[in-house]
């Protein structure tokens, strides 16, 4: 797959999830295999204004390319302004613009899935953008608003008519949040209507559904956002099943927390310990997701301040599961 003049090695798509897609993360995502990672949305706002933690949301290392940036904002003059700021200041290979997300702090700015309500708004975004920028412009958004203003081919032939390199499209109403189905049949329908690269999103939690996703829906790539969250496995899995029909094993206890410590340490060195100790309690409640026995440790983890109690912790654990199964064998 190629969005523009960037070549993918494969199809896997890590998703742009606000709050976790930290270089720490994507990294992880990228060296487990994923054709692409996506950062979490920054503000248009937050980048014109200098805002020191926008900005540093902005730092990619040069391991993580090909790396998609992902920016929000409801005024023309705005977002086009952050994304030649993108384009001037950052080494990341694609701007993206957010049209999906479905927070009521961020609609209420006429950003993320307002758009989904004018294809001529996002019309004329995403040419102005197109034409402010050296890197190619993708936009990220939901099928439609609600039932009743469904507008997902409508709006992606508008990002393809105004030089949009590709579309990724999340099969789920704004209304419907995170909840219920993703309506795939819809995401068919956009690719069936532009030529430009489609990318499939919305509850694909196995190799098998991603190859599926990917046969029958005729999109050019697969979204893995929430069943990568602690389990980056599941990007390297479908790769492997993808090129070779094989579905390799899932991961143990001492090899999940050895990823989820290398994890906790690149984001010590991003953050420092305090910030990152606290942000890891949730992650690493998601690394112990499908393990046994887990109900006292996942209750011990929010009370973890420091690097070294938390890896005693998790090692602790993994060392009574390791006796528990050797007892069992």
């Amino acid at each position: 797959m190629k969005i523009g003049d960037i070549t993918l090695k494969n199809p896997v798509v890590l998703a742009p999830m606000a709050g976790v897609c930290n270089p720490a993360f994507r990294l992880i995502a990228k060296e487990f295999g994923a054709g692409l990672v996506c950062a979490e949305m920054v503000s248009d706002k937050g980048i014109l204004y200098e805002n020191e933690r926008s900005l540093k949301m902005l730092y990619v290392d040069e391991r993580e390319k090909p790396l998609s940036l992902q920016i929000f904002g409801g005024e023309r003059e705005s977002l086009v302004a952050a994304a030649k700021y993108v384009d001037k200041h950052t080494n990341a290979d694609i701007i993206d613009i957010n049209m999906g997300c479905p927070v009521p702090k961020i609609t209420k700015c006429d950003a993320g899935a307002k758009w989904l309500l004018d294809p001529d708004k996002i019309y004329e975004m995403v040419a102005a953008t197109v034409d402010a920028v050296q890197k190619p412009v993708t936009v990220k958004m939901r099928v439609g608003w609600d039932e009743d203003h469904i507008y997902a081919v409508k709006n992606a032939q508008a990002v393809e008519r105004a030089g949009g390199a590709a579309v990724a499209v999340h099969g789920r109403t704004r209304v419907q949040m995170y909840e219920g189905t993703a309506n795939w049949d819809i995401i068919k329908e956009v690719k069936q209507n532009v030529s430009i690269p489609v990318i499939g999103n919305g509850d694909i939690s196995t190799p098998q559904e991603a190859k599926e996703r990917l046969d029958k829906y005729g999109v050019d790539g697969v979204m893995i956002g929430r069943a990568a969250l602690g389990n980056p496995w599941m990007l390297y899995r479908t790769v492997q099943y993808l090129e070779t029909g094989e579905i390799l094993p899932e991961p143990n206890a001492r090899e999940k927390m050895n990823i989820c410590m290398l994890h906790m340490d690149r984001l010590i060195e991003l953050k420092g310990e305090d910030v990152a100790v606290r942000e890891m309690r949730k992650h690493a409640a998601w690394y112990l997701k499908g393990l046994p026995k887990t109900g006292s440790v996942r209750n011990e983890i929010n009370q973890m301040t420091t690097r070294d109690n938390m890896n005693k912790l998790l090692f602790n654990y993994v060392d009574q599961v390791e006796e528990i199964q050797q007892k069992i064998s």
